[in-house]
C-alpha cells in the first residue's frame, strides 16, 4: 500500500507524554501518539516508519471522547480525538529529542 508523503506528514499530530504513556513505553515497547481523526492503522504505521526510521510491529487505535465542561450555567464539550498505540519490533527505539539537552 502506498500513501502520499503529504498525507503521511499530516497523520501524526503529537506524541502523547504522560505518566501512563511512559509506563506503557517501558513495559510494552509501545509509543503513544495523538493522530488525525480519519487516520487508518496502515497510514499510522507508514507515517511512523517514514518519520522515525523504525520498524513497527502493530498499531492499536482508540477514540477519546471529549470531556463535558461547564461555563457558569451553560455546558459545553471539548473535541474528541484519536490516540494510537504503536508497538515497535524488538530492539527498535524511538528518539524524540535529536542531540539531547545541554
Amino acid at each position: 500500500m502506498s500513501f502520499s508523503q503529504e498525507r503521511l506528514l499530516q497523520v501524526l499530530l503529537a506524541p502523547q507524554v504522560s505518566e501512563k504513556a511512559t509506563y506503557v513505553a517501558d513495559k510494552n515497547e509501545q509509543v503513544i501518539f495523538r493522530v488525525a481523526s480519519d487516520a487508518t492503522k496502515p497510514e499510522i504505521k507508514a507515517a511512523v516508519e517514514l518519520l522515525f526510521k523504525v520498524e513497527v510491529k502493530s498499531v492499536q487505535t482508540l477514540n477519546v471522547k471529549g470531556k463535558v465542561k461547564r461555563f457558569g450555567k451553560s455546558t459545553g464539550q471539548r473535541k474528541g480525538w484519536k490516540k494510537a498505540f504503536v508497538c515497535l519490533k524488538p530492539g527498535q527505539e524511538m528518539n524524540f529529542v535529536e542531540g539531547g539537552a545541554a
